[in-house]
């Protein structure tokens, strides 16, 4: 069986798009799918006191495989978690994120688009190690991390200019 690999979107691809959105949680709900890697029903899931400000961690319940996660609360998300909870459904924000990839990119993207782009956002901008994108995914086998970031044709070319500069 041949697996499609799932498209993903740039940062300012997803920032557009989150521009483009004038409902306020609908942005907050996409924000947590690119910057916190989340599925859209762990966003869903999301509840006030899963915020952990203090700490500075993000509580994800019985998320896939019954697993519970903490993961840190990413810098562009912090000041929309007051919005908590989501109070839509899952299809809801499906619909919201298909409509906007449509109107703003002219690309057929899913909420799960979110998550991928998220990771490969996390492992060729900022230069994470692919061990932690794995913790921040809730992933228990690496194997699964790697289908889920694509290195873009940019950052190899860019690692391997510093390479040999």
């Amino acid at each position: 069986m041949v697996r499609k690999i799932p498209e993903t979107i740039s940062e300012e691809e997803f920032l557009a798009i989150v521009k483009a959105t004038k409902d306020k949680k609908k942005r907050l709900a996409f924000m947590l799918g690119f910057y916190q890697c989340l599925r859209v029903s762990e966003v869903i899931n999301l509840i006030p006191s899963d915020n952990d400000k203090e700490r500075g961690f993000l509580f994800i319940r019985q998320a896939k495989g019954q697993k519970d996660r903490h993961i840190p609360i990413m810098a562009p998300v912090k000041r929309g978690l007051g919005g908590l909870p989501m109070e839509c459904s899952v299809r809801t924000l499906q619909r919201a994120i298909k409509r906007g990839g449509l109107e703003v990119l002219g690309k057929d993207i899913h909420f799960h688009t979110l998550r991928h782009s998220g990771a490969t956002y996390y492992l060729n901008k900022k230069k994470l190690d692919i061990r932690h994108v794995q913790v921040l995914l809730g992933h228990s086998r690496l194997s699964t991390t790697e289908i889920y970031t694509h290195v873009t044709p940019e950052a190899l070319k860019e690692r391997f200019d510093e390479v040999w500069n």
